[in-house]
């Protein structure tokens, strides 16, 4: 199942480099492989390294720059020919890919830099486990603080989210029990992110603080044993690059994800630990 899901994004390559000047979006290149965009471009982010739109707008700046600085072509025709409806909102793309401007692109007088197309090589792993268990689990609803972040950089601004609720004292209403996760709509551009604990629906909702009601699935619960975040991020990276492509009776199911917290009293070193405790909750249904 790994090799068929590296042949997948092999192919969704070979797709966007056939159609780079054309007006393609993320979810043209998810329907020619026939996966869905939510589960198709998670897996791309976390074997590539990047989303499948940054992929396809770096190619073009790259192929751009060439262009440029090697065709005698109008700088217009360039930013039309890949994508760009004016010349000054390519000219700033353009200098944040490259650092300098498509001017002196044109003139010769700098260095451009290149983003290559992927070649994928396939790695065989393993070796490791993960310890999962598949439960039923009745709607809940938690109470907490809710902010919005972009796929792209979440993995580096949750984290100081985090330390933000803490720092603002926050914690003495919600003491952090669960990283919830929503994208109902399963766009992969932007998601609501919530540190939250379980309402019981009677208290006092505090000033700034929201509720939200899990609906009822069937999850995947993996846990995560060793210090925070790093632990949790290698589990969930894992998940989606390995577990889930692999899976025959199940798929992914809607667009939430919940980190569970162990209590840090229990540990020497809090999240620090070693031995801290934490779970992945994926909802999949069969396929």
């Amino acid at each position: 199942m790994q090799i068929e899901w590296m042949n997948a994004i092999q192919e969704a390559i070979q797709f966007i480099e056939q159609h780079i000047t054309e007006d393609i979006t993320p979810e043209d290149v998810c329907s020619h492989v026939h996966i869905s965009p939510f589960y198709f471009q998670k897996g791309f982010r976390m074997l590539c390294g990047f989303s499948v739109s940054e992929y396809i707008r770096n190619r073009r700046l790259s192929l751009a720059g060439s262009e440029l600085a090697t065709m005698d072509i109008k700088m217009i025709d360039v930013a039309v020919k890949y994508g760009y409806d004016s010349p000054d909102s390519f000219t700033k793309a353009f200098l944040r890919f490259h650092n300098v401007s498509p001017a002196m692109a044109r003139k010769g007088q700098a260095t451009l830099k290149t983003f290559a197309p992927l070649q994928l090589k396939i790695l065989l792993k393993g070796g490791y486990l993960m310890n999962y268990k598949i439960v039923e689990k009745e709607s809940f609803t938690v109470l907490g603080v809710s902010k919005g972040f972009a796929y792209e950089n979440c993995k580096e601004e949750i984290p100081k989210f985090w330390a933000e609720h803490y720092a603002t004292g926050k914690g003495q209403h919600v003491c952090g029990m669960f990283g919830v996760n929503i994208d109902e709509t399963m766009s992969q551009e932007h998601f609501e992110y919530l540190i939250a604990d379980l309402y019981n629906g009677k208290d006092e909702i505090p000033q700034g603080f929201v509720t939200r009601t899990i609906p009822a699935f069937t999850w995947a619960v993996f846990s995560c044993d060793g210090p925070m975040p790093a632990a949790l991020q290698d589990v969930n990276e894992k998940i989606f690059s390995e577990w889930l492509p692999a899976l025959k009776e199940y798929e992914f199911a809607a667009g939430y994800c919940i980190e569970a917290y162990d209590d840090v009293r229990k540990y020497p070193k809090g999240k620090d630990d070693e031995n801290y405790h934490s779970e992945i909750w994926i909802p999949i249904r069969k396929k």
